[in-house]
């Protein structure tokens, strides 16, 4: 059971279905993985594109970090905000319907549905990709370990989104345990216990820039807002959450939001303070625990949780989409399939739909997390974007206190996360962005084609109209029968019971070969003897087909007696054993087919179960 529209989700009474739901701890779990995996990527973006200035642009890599942080802080702020606005879930999508319009809020829509599917990709991608350069060998098998990988994470979401936190939320502590750990420790060395890994590596630092221009600061604060992808999982996932389940989300919120900058500004102090320069085939990470912690166990501790949780951030996607899907489809955007529920709260064709759609990426990459890097985060963004603009409508509408300063936050936290989505699309778009400026669109015409098809549906139903009462018609009923069985009895008596008049038909040829013709015979003859008060019609076919006939006949009779109801009764068996099906004829579903082509008759499929 479902409330109606608009009824705000913390008002739902309990039911036994909340303790498939989150808690705070257990949400942090489920929806934030991916962002907390950010870490691991977020900072090394900065130092890359700073990297181009040489030493000198190193050394902004502080201040870019906490512009990122400034504007994660924002994000918090709003997406808390959202979550109370919009309990329902759906995010930058929610906000978007209420208060830019529904074209809008299919963008919003459609920037996350990509950035979901994306997110799974990199994720189990980049995972593999750890452990391979632990393991060498495994290199060859990385796209069937991706799969492998992916099939785990579906099949454990495939039990809940509450069996998926609890099951992630052990590595999740030990990587965030371990990533405070190495801050920690590092700030108490004045220099590098160790360089270990970065030994025998070349340098990928300028050795000629001395001067650092805006757009190079613009292109790393772009690139580091990778590791703000996932802040708006939360907010999409509200539902997901026990009573009260605002305020659950909200405190979610905030506990990742101080986590993540606590990380981010912490490493980027780090790199700092160790001069760390970019060198190729190590990660700034792993520099980082070496240089923190030394090349000893604690080293080899954080590297495979990070691969862990690398692997397992695609989580994030399976507990933030299915949600979006539902509040689509409930808006008519996305087949309705999508809205359904299995047991333990999962919405269990947008977790199959995402896993299907990430495999797919996943093998025309090749398990290569190059490939699809270059695509990522763009939707994210954009996303952001119109949250924040959106958020400023939400506050021009509600006029509360001091709506003038949330309204100006949330509009420089779009206009931030705006020139973020417009640089890393311009700076990508040659690496594969391109895709993304085509598929979105796409993306936004399939939500509108489906949302006609369901008006039309629903304009031809006469949905929202009351109906005319239901009258009794005089009704025929129809039945295929090509011989006598238990199954012919069956189906004449259900057929008695629907209709009126109830009449047998069977299909025959003008020229039969002696087989057909004893065939035909013998059941006139037991039809005769049997004498079930139900006449038997014989219908004459040139060719040798079954369903055509059928329908000819069919609306024959529609046509002679047009106040009628004509029901077509078809009769097939239900083996016991379903490899059994593989031996029936088919001929009850050739008949349905062309019946319910050539005519409007009601057809009803009788199943004789033969256990």
């Amino acid at each position: 059971m479902t409330t109606a529209p608009g009824t705000p989700a913390d008002e739902e009474p309990p039911d036994a279905g909340e303790r498939h739901r989150l808690t705070a701890v257990t949400g942090l779990a489920a929806l934030s993985l991916d962002a907390m995996a950010s870490v691991a990527y977020g900072p090394e973006a900065i130092v890359l594109v700073l990297a181009a200035a040489g030493a000198h642009g190193l050394g902004f890599t502080l201040p870019v970090t906490l512009a990122i942080a400034a504007l994660l802080a924002v994000l918090v702020a709003s997406y808390r905000q959202v979550i109370a606005a919009f309990p329902d879930g759906g995010g930058s999508y929610a906000v978007a319907r209420t208060h830019l319009g529904r074209r809008t809020s299919l963008v919003a829509a459609g920037s996350l549905v990509l950035d979901y599917v994306l997110n799974v990709a990199v994720a189990v991608t980049a995972g593999l990709a750890a452990l391979t350069s632990a393991f060498p060998t495994l290199y060859d098998d990385r796209l069937w370990l991706c799969l492998a990988v992916l099939a785990l994470i579906t099949a454990v979401n495939l039990r809940g989104i509450v069996e998926s936190a609890r099951a992630f939320i052990v590595p999740t502590v030990v990587f965030v345990g371990s990533i405070l750990v190495l801050i920690a420790v590092g700030l108490f060395r004045s220099e590098p216990v160790s360089t270990a890994t970065a030994a025998g590596h070349a340098s990928v630092l300028a050795d000629d820039a001395t001067t650092v221009g805006a757009l190079l600061l613009l292109k790393a604060f772009a690139s580091g807002c990778a590791a703000l992808t996932g802040v708006e999982a939360i907010a999409n996932a509200v539902p997901s959450f026990r009573v009260p389940r605002a305020r659950r989300a909200q405190h979610a919120e905030v506990a990742l939001g101080a986590v993540l900058g606590v990380m981010l500004i912490g490493l980027s102090v780090l790199i700092s303070r160790f001069h760390l320069q970019p060198v190729e085939g190590v990660t700034v990470l792993a520099q980082l625990a070496d240089a923190s912690l030394g090349h000893n166990w604690a080293f080899y501790v954080l590297q495979f949780a990070t691969m862990i949780l690398l692997a397992l951030s695609a989580n994030t996607s399976f507990g933030g989409l299915p949600v979006l899907l539902k509040l689509l489809a409930r808006d008519n955007h996305l087949p309705h399939v999508f809205a359904l529920k299995a047991d333990r709260q999962v919405h269990r064709h947008g977790v199959l739909a995402l896993a299907a759609v990430s495999t797919v990426l996943i093998v025309f990459s090749g398990g290569d997390t190059n490939t699809l890097v270059p695509l990522f985060a763009i939707g994210v963004f954009v996303g952001f974007t119109i949250a924040q603009v959106g958020m400023v409508g939400h506050w021009r509408a509600e006029r509360g206190p001091r709506w003038r300063g949330k309204a100006l936050l949330n509009g420089f936290g779009g206009l931030l996360t705006g020139v973020a989505a417009v640089v890393v699309t311009a700076t990508k778009f040659e690496e594969g962005a391109w895709l993304i400026v085509i598929a979105l669109p796409l993306l936004v015409v399939a939500f509108e084609a489906v949302h006609r098809a369901y008006a039309r549906i629903g304009e031809r139903l006469g949905l929202g109209r009351v109906p005319e009462h239901p009258h009794r018609d005089r009704s025929v009923v129809i039945v295929p029968v090509s011989s006598l069985s238990r199954l012919t009895s069956e189906a004449l008596t259900a057929a008695a019971s629907l209709g009126d008049e109830v009449r047998a038909v069977t299909v025959c040829h003008p020229d039969p070969d002696p087989e057909d013709r004893s065939a035909l015979h013998a059941l006139e003859r037991s039809w005769a003897e049997w004498d079930p008060g139900v006449p038997l019609v014989r219908l004459s076919s040139e060719r040798r087909a079954l369903g055509r006939p059928i329908a000819a006949y069919v609306r024959d009779v529609m046509a002679s007696e047009p106040a009628a109801r004509v029901t077509v009764l078809i009769p097939e068996t239900e083996p016991e054993r379903l490899w059994q099906r593989l031996l029936q004829n088919q001929r009850g579903a050739v008949v349905a087919h062309a019946v319910r082509k050539e005519t409007d008759a009601v057809i009803c499929r009788l199943r004789f179960r033969l256990f």
